[in-house]
């Protein structure tokens, strides 16, 4: 090849280098951008400690609260024990490759709640009756409140489950097959310990609090003290609510703030 022909050539790739190098700078340069950056903590810190955030967790926590109460109030059940995970969780980096996400706030927040309550071991079948008579009267509630009812009622054949419990009926699970302790509903969980299966299976005691560290993480039991198995000592038997978590602030790399709805 001649060194007229070559010139050319030297220089379409010196210019291949060029943008190639020049896209690597812009990959570079947006990977160094705020909005390509993980959330330090410093600053997870102060977006969970933020009036909007503050405000969102109060209000959050002020209606699944309202659940809790509702249950202690307007059911045999009486409420022992409220334990309390709030998390406020910083966003990753740019993700690449296997994205998740987690790449798109800066902070999310988290709440989840679950009471335990005590109950009469030989009035079982009475007290399940009570509960879901509480929540024959939020069903038929012409303006029932979202946020306190009681999703339990005697439909969809539930009134089996008492049956079983008073000895006039059989298994609503079927013959041979382990004891109910569990209702279900979207965005509540109710279960409660075996009394009448030999094999026994009680409901056990909250994670322990191992980080609280608010605003970032606040893990709270409500009474300090109180246990499960205090739980069961006073009263014979424990029923737990679990209420599913919910997202109630995040804001997100653009600027958005999502609060709760």
């Amino acid at each position: 090849m001649t060194a007229k022909r070559a010139l050319p050539a030297l220089t379409a790739v010196r210019e291949s280098a060029s943008r190639a190098l020049g896209i690597l700078l812009v990959v570079a340069l947006s990977a160094c951008s705020s909005q390509a950056r993980a959330t330090s903590p410093q600053e997870v810190r102060e977006l969970a400690g933020s009036p909007g955030a503050q405000q969102s967790r109060k209000a959050a926590e002020d209606r699944m609260r309202g659940i809790v109460n509702a249950y202690a109030k307007d059911t045999p059940l009486t409420l022992g024990l409220v334990a309390i995970h709030d998390v406020c969780a910083g966003g990753k980096a740019k993700e690449l490759f296997f994205q998740d996400g987690k790449d798109e706030y800066k902070i999310r927040c988290s709440l989840q709640i679950t009471a335990y309550y005590g109950a009469d071991a030989n009035r079982v079948a009475d007290v399940l009756n009570g509960i879901l008579a509480a929540g024959d009267h939020y069903s038929s509630d012409e303006d029932p409140d979202p946020y306190a009812t009681i999703p339990f009622h005697h439909q969809h054949g539930r009134s089996s489950l008492v049956d079983y419990y008073r000895g006039v009926g059989p298994n609503p699970n079927g013959p041979n097959t382990p004891e109910p302790t569990n209702m279900f509903a979207i965005g509540q969980n109710l279960s409660w310990d075996t009394v009448r299966s030999s094999q026994k299976k009680l409901i056990s005691e909250p994670d322990p609090c191992l980080d609280n560290n608010p605003p970032v993480v606040r893990c709270l039991r409500e009474p300090a003290s109180k246990t499960v198995t205090d739980i069961r000592k006073q009263h014979g038997m424990v029923f737990k609510l679990e209420l599913s978590a919910v997202l109630y602030y995040t804001v997100y790399k653009d600027g958005k703030t999502v609060p709760l709805k």
